[in-house]
């Protein structure tokens, strides 16, 4: 049976890159894909979807309001597709999600959607609130925070490397603009205080004050 999946990570956890390889993977046994992205996102170009080591393919751009359910349906009758892979996931619209919901339940199309989960401020985004809430298959991509531990949040950083704490939720970049965190980490920065982890304090705000040197270093 189809499913829905949501792929979710903080920045730079290789979703692309697992996303291209998933596709190649049903091209090379002959069956067809059809990968999206999300229309506002062009650092690869319009309608790409590139990684960071290198992968990259030619990809549908999505806007808001598009039916995607409708789009997918067409291409479909007119050529069989295996599976449906949609990058930068948490741009889609709570609608578009219900969509390719039923696009794996009406259509029997696998559906692998990738994408965030929160954004800068912790903030869920609204495609990621959906998918959270109606995904059939939640899977959780890795990645670590400078400190070893996972990271599962965000900070963004201005054009001189400076924390920004308030702003539009959406604001599109890469490394050069967030930096993946753990928990502990993020709520240091964003709050400016350090949150002690055991009685050590002294050593506990000595690891603090490393961490705006980490987050220039990216």
């Amino acid at each position: 049976m189809a499913k829905l999946y949501f792929h979710y990570a903080t920045m730079n956890a290789g979703k692309s890159t697992m996303l291209l390889q998933a596709s190649y993977n049903y091209r090379e046994r002959g069956m067809r894909t059809v990968i999206f992205t999300a229309g506002l996102d062009d650092r690869a170009g319009k309608g790409r979807v590139s990684s960071r080591i290198g992968l990259a393919s030619d990809a549908i751009p999505f806007h808001g309001d598009d039916d995607l359910q409708q789009m997918i349906g067409e291409m479909h009758a007119a050529e069989s597709i295996a599976c449906v892979f949609v990058d930068e996931a948490q741009f889609l619209s709570a609608p578009q999600v219900w969509q390719l919901a039923r696009v794996s339940d009406r259509l029997g199309i696998p559906v692998m959607a990738y994408g965030l989960r929160t954004d800068f401020q912790g903030k869920l985004f609204p495609g990621s609130l959906e998918l959270l809430a109606i995904a059939d298959e939640l899977r959780e991509v890795r990645t670590i925070c400078f400190c070893g531990r996972k990271a599962t949040m965000v900070v963004r950083m201005d054009l001189n490397g400076r924390l920004v704490r308030e702003g539009a939720q959406v604001d599109v970049g890469g490394n050069e603009k967030y930096v993946s965190l753990c928990r502990r980490h993020w709520e240091e920065q964003m709050s400016c205080e350090a949150v002690p982890e055991n009685e050590d304090s002294a050593s506990d705000e000595a690891e603090a004050e490393t961490v705006p040197r980490a987050i220039r270093a990216g």
